[in-house]
């Protein structure tokens, strides 16, 4: 697999390259932007957030059932394998939404790997029903 171009580090004024977003010089300030973009993200009114669902998805279990429906899926986009397409599944997502189901939260049946695109897809179907 071919390397990442070089590119010009994020922190303004820095002409160090790097294949990543910042030089190992400015490395920390990537954390702080993740920080500030999540801060942005919690203070919107129509995307408040709820402490109970943040812990959930920092959970160790989550990590290990995430992880498991990743290698059930080969890694791969459902979505996208239904279309003869392969890409690499970025996110893993709940068929039945845990604010609607919790107790399905950890179900790998209700699991399904996906890639950033398809997610968006069914995100914005709201309410609609899933085809799976």
């Amino acid at each position: 697999m071919p390397q990442k171009p070089l590119r010009p580090c994020k922190k303004a004024g820095c002409r160090n390259l790097t294949r990543e977003g910042y030089c190992k010089e400015h490395k920390q300030l990537e954390l702080l932007d993740k920080q500030e973009r999540n801060k942005y993200y919690d203070q919107q009114v129509r995307h408040k957030r709820d402490k109970k669902y943040t812990e959930f998805y920092h959970s160790k279990a989550w990590g290990i059932v995430r992880q498991q429906a990743l290698i059930r899926d080969n890694g791969l986009c459902q979505h996208c394998l239904k279309e003869n397409r392969i890409t690499l599944a970025d996110m893993v997502h709940h068929i039945k939404s845990i604010k609607a189901a919790w107790h399905l939260r950890l179900v790998l049946s209700n699991l399904i790997s996906l890639c950033n695109s398809c997610h968006n897809k069914i995100e914005r179907r709201e309410g609609a029903p899933e085809k799976f």
